[in-house]
This record gives structure tokens, sequence and C-alpha cells, in this order.
């Protein structure tokens, strides 16, 4: 069968609609219509770059992998799902035997198969075929367009909950106002943060974080002439902790940093303002090498994290926080296309603001024959 339209990255800046094959499942593995999806960052570098980091586009790949849908066909031994049924996917299939899966730590499995990471295909067709478990049900309450933002969500929530060990009254600082700063500033709420600190260099992006989660916003400095960037981060870190109230020790201190910008100077001063004893986790991807200061590092015990997409249970607490109605995941989609509308989605996001000047914070593609503005 052949009736899968696939939205297909060729090569740099190079994308076209191709058929492929619906394809086949196995015993344990359900195939997905898939009716909504989000685009990410990633998706970008590859149109723009063909690579992140050693991930190197190689031959022509689907794009694509924050996804929603409604299950089409289950295998013989499926058990928890049926046909009809709504699903948020989970675009991360791994081997189940590596000391990595054993041990908890699937999302660093060194042979899962990653939607929309060379060399495997994405979801950005009318099919997508995963392992049953992987497929989350969608409660009622919880559209197809928050089903597919349950990806980038679980990424916050592996941030801050899960390896940022965020609680109940404690405070975080979130370098970048882009769709994953945002979700892990909504996460932070949701845990019932005391404070919430954005970091941008955008005035408008602020604007929203403070209207969205954020209980402090604050806009870092120009560069002076021959500054050098660890100087620069100093001057900034003092700088911030002076116009929002920051300290090194008690309760004006910053439990948890968040790095979702994966620029130089905001992994400095993400350093400089975190408390003695306290965690900076990295999200954001940027230039892999930076300098820092180790200094920080260690006087002041820190524990710095790195952040690989999502792992053991951060699905489920994500469907859960939304269905809850403590992360309210629809104003952060501002725009919305039609499958054939693929391209001019890209050019958006890639630009950071539709043709009518409309900044854009997430948009969404609806699967084919699928209307743009169903949720």
């Amino acid at each position: 069968m052949a009736d899968n339209p696939s939205f297909v990255l060729r090569a740099v800046n190079d994308v076209a609609y191709e058929q492929r094959p619906i394809p086949e499942i196995s015993a344990d593995q359900v195939l997905v219509e898939v009716k909504k999806t989000g685009i990410c960052g990633s998706d970008v570098h590859y149109l723009v770059e063909g690579r992140i980091g050693h991930f190197v586009v190689k031959s022509p790949m689907v794009l694509g992998h924050e996804s929603a849908g409604i299950v089409a066909k289950v295998g013989p031994d499926v058990r928890h799902l049926k046909v009809g049924d709504r699903v948020a996917l989970e675009p991360g299939a791994t081997c189940r035997k590596c000391d990595a899966c054993k041990s908890g730590k699937y999302e660093l499995c060194p042979d899962i198969v990653f939607a929309a990471t060379p060399p495997y295909d994405g979801t950005l067709a009318r099919y997508y075929r995963l392992p049953e478990d992987l497929a989350f049900p969608l409660p009622e309450n919880v559209s197809l367009e928050d089903g597919a933002m349950i990806e980038p969500l679980a990424v916050g929530i592996h941030s801050v909950a899960n390896l940022g060990t965020f609680r109940t009254n404690q405070s975080i600082a979130v370098f970048g106002c882009g769709p994953v700063g945002l979700l892990c500033m909504a996460v932070a709420k949701a845990l019932g943060a005391s404070r919430i600190i954005a970091i941008d260099i955008n005035p408008a992006r602020l604007d929203f974080a403070k209207s969205y989660a954020a209980t402090d916003v604050y806009l870092p400095p120009k560069f002076e002439e021959g500054e050098t960037k660890p100087e620069y981060s100093k001057r900034n870190a003092d700088k911030m902790k002076a116009d929002v109230g920051i300290e090194e020790r008690g309760h004006k201190a910053i439990d948890l940093v968040i790095d979702a910008s994966g620029a130089e100077v905001s992994i400095q001063t993400a350093l400089h303002i975190s408390k003695s004893g306290g965690t900076v986790v990295q999200v954001g991807m940027g230039n892999p090498n930076v300098t820092i200061d180790i200094g920080q590092l260690t006087t002041k015990e820190l524990n710095y994290k790195g952040s690989f997409r999502y792992g053991a249970g951060d699905y489920p607490l994500a469907i859960a926080l939304v269905a809850q109605g403590k992360i309210d995941l629809k104003p952060l989609v501002t725009h919305r296309y039609t499958f054939d509308q693929a391209i001019a989605a890209f050019q958006a996001t890639r630009v950071g603001k539709s043709e009518d000047g409309r900044g854009v914070i997430k948009a969404m593609i609806s699967g084919p024959d699928f209307p743009a503005d169903a949720a």
C-alpha cells in the first residue's frame, strides 16, 4: 500500500512531498494515523544545516517528531490499545536490553530509533508505527493538539522534575523563552514554584513568559566594546542579581537554573547566579565548545547536568499535569497549518514570524486531510 504522503527532507533546504509505503507493524506495535505535529527547533536545524552535532542527514528523511494521532491498526499482541484510540506518540523506540534501558535511563540507549533523527524517518506523514507502550492514550479533555505538545512538555518534565528534582516552594531561573524554556517554566509553576525568573534577549518573548508562567523577567544588557564573553557573563550575572534580587544563599537564592538557550554566555551566567549547592541543567544545544568558570562549579559544589530528551515517567506526568489543568498548552500554539502548507510552517518557524508579522512560538501542522483548525 502507498497512501502515505510524507514530508521529506532530501538535502539542506530541499524538502518535498513524497508517497511512502504504509509501514508494516509487528505483533507488539500499533499503526497511528498522525493528526497533529508540532515543529521543533531540531527539525529546522536539519532543514537548514543538515545536522545537529554528530547526527548528520545522509539520505532523505521524513521530518517531524512532536505528534499525536488516532490508532489505525494494532498488532496481535497489543493489549491496552484499540483502533480509534487517541494517543500521544513518544517517538523513540529503544532496545530494552542494554544497561541504559535496564537501569531506567532508556533515553541513553545507544540503539534508540528516534523519529526524524538520522537515519530514521519522522512523523510528518499520514502513518507512523511504534511499540504499543510508546503510544499514550489521551484523556477526553486533552486534545490531539495538546497531545502533540506532550513531547516538548516531556522535555521540560525531564529537565525540571526528573533531573532538576524540583520541589514545591523552590525557585528557578530559565534562560531562553522559546517553547522548551516556556514549558520548563510551566512545569515549575505546576509543581508549586515560589519564584520563576525568565531570561531572554527578546523583550516580546519576555512579555509572553510573564503572562504565561514567569513571576520575574530579565533582559540582559548589550556587550561592551572589547568585552570577552566571560567578562560579559560576570557583569551580566552581577546586574541580574541586583535587578531581580538574587543572592547566593537564603530565601533569595536560586535552587535550579535551566539553560534552554544553548548560548555560551547564558551557560556562563547560569553558573554565576546559581546558589551554593544548587543545580544547573543544560537543555539547550549550541556551540559544543564553550568556556566555563570551573571555580564556580567547584567552590559552589554545583550539580551541573546535561538533559537529553526524556525518560521513564516523563510522558505520563506530562499528560497528567495537562489533564488536571495544571499546565495549559494552548497559548503556546500560535500558528496552525494544513499538511500541504508544511513548507510555509517551516519557513515561519525558521524566521520566527509568519508573513503577517506575528511571532511564532509553536507552529502546528495537521495530518493529511485533517483541518488545520481541528483540535
